[in-house]
């Protein structure tokens, strides 16, 4: 039999994440953790907020686009109705 070997692993477990957190303490320092969470936190909300702003102007742009169609479509019919109008009046 054939033994595989993961390409992707699970989650890191608790032994690595002390490890990472270990790494981190010693490369920021433990008085500058609490601002760089703050801060990663900070960013993280702005893009959220940059992310909805984006999926708002896109969902307005789509209802916009069905309002023009639906306005383009009125227009169209206004002016079929004027040009049998104008054509009734020149007949009589």
């Amino acid at each position: 039999m054939l033994n595989s070997i993961p390409l992707f692993p699970g989650l890191p477990g608790g032994p690595e994440l002390l490890i990472v957190l270990l790494i981190v303490v010693l490369l920021f320092g433990a008085n500058k953790l609490p601002q760089l969470a703050r801060s990663s936190g900070q960013a993280m909300g702005e893009f959220r907020r940059g992310r909805q702003e984006i999926e708002e102007e896109l969902k307005k742009g789509a209802e916009g686009e069905g309002e023009d169609e639906a306005e383009a479509a009125t227009k169209d019919e206004e002016e079929e109705t004027e040009s049998v109008e104008t054509e009734a009046e020149k007949e009589n």
